[in-house]
């Protein structure tokens, strides 16, 4: 049994709220340059290169990349060796995010009330997932969600029947009809399977996961690289003023699901995919 005091989850959320605002992760990083490199229409070259600009003033000057900071969604992957003291995790994640988003001077975007409307002011409360893993260490991701990229997904529950191709129409379709809106060049989340709110949980990990990384099933991999291309060929281009490069990566998670459906989750991210990853 290890203890992890929970002062010890605040203290690093904090940072990694203000990291993922304010630099690319090293894959993006590697991801944006290749795409300054493929782009061939000169517009789009244009656009890749004022948006690769507004990334080194970020980083120098420490401003966010985007003045949408986005909504704090944190992924914790628990050891279940690990015993938490000092408080609760909620509560300790919410003070990081707390402290992260006031002290970092990010722009606060959270609604208390869905419906009201009234802000919180400080950026809480954070989207939290949990998961139970083995071993003695936890993992955080803090994946700051931006929505104009969010407010472009979707959910389809297809039927059996419609099968790979209809998955495939799916994802595209939902591409298709973001559009600009999603601040392209994307990266698209995929979730496939299990039920309406575990596909759309899949899409949201798949963007966490590196842009060069690959599915490890070969069918789901074939579909990645084939989506990919398919995305790339609608002409929505960066900025969606036309180009080859409308998504850097497509990444898909499947899962189980029941012999009566085929739920499919689209969760678009813009060009930055904001992520930090720390173990402790």
């Amino acid at each position: 049994m290890r203890i992890v005091e929970v002062a010890k989850i605040t203290e690093n959320i904090k940072e990694m709220c203000i990291e993922a605002n304010h630099f690319l992760s090293r894959d993006m990083e590697e991801c944006f340059q290749r795409a300054v490199e493929k782009e061939e229409s000169p517009l789009g070259r244009q656009v890749l290169g004022q948006l690769q600009e507004n990334l080194e003033i970020a980083g120098r000057d420490m401003i966010p990349i985007c003045q949408d900071t986005g909504m704090a969604v944190v992924f914790l992957e628990v050891g279940q060796d690990v015993h938490f003291e000092g408080g609760s995790v909620e509560d300790a994640v919410n003070e990081g995010v707390r402290q992260g988003y006031t002290e970092g001077f990010l722009r606060k975007s959270v609604v208390k009330d869905p419906l009201i409307r009234e802000n919180t002011r400080d950026n809480t409360p954070a989207v939290i997932h949990y998961s139970l893993v083995p071993g003695d260490e936890v993992k955080i991701t803090v994946a700051p969600k931006g929505f104009g990229s969010e407010n472009m997904s979707r959910i389809f529950m297809l039927k059996p029947a419609d099968g790979i191709e209809g998955v495939k129409e799916a994802i595209l379709t939902a591409v298709r009809e973001a559009g600009p809106n999603a601040c392209p060049p994307m990266v698209v989340g995929v979730g496939i399977g299990g039920t309406f709110e575990k596909c759309a949980f899949l899409a949201k990990k798949a963007l966490t996961r590196d842009v060069g990384v690959r599915s490890e099933i070969p069918y789901v991999k074939e579909m990645e690289e084939e989506l990919l291309e398919k995305i790339n060929r609608l002409g929505i281009g960066p900025g969606g003023l036309g180009g080859r490069i409308t998504a850097m990566a497509v990444n898909i998670n499947t899962y189980p699901t029941h012999i009566a459906g085929l739920p499919v989750a689209v969760n678009i991210c813009c060009h930055v995919n904001r992520h930090a990853v720390r173990t402790i």
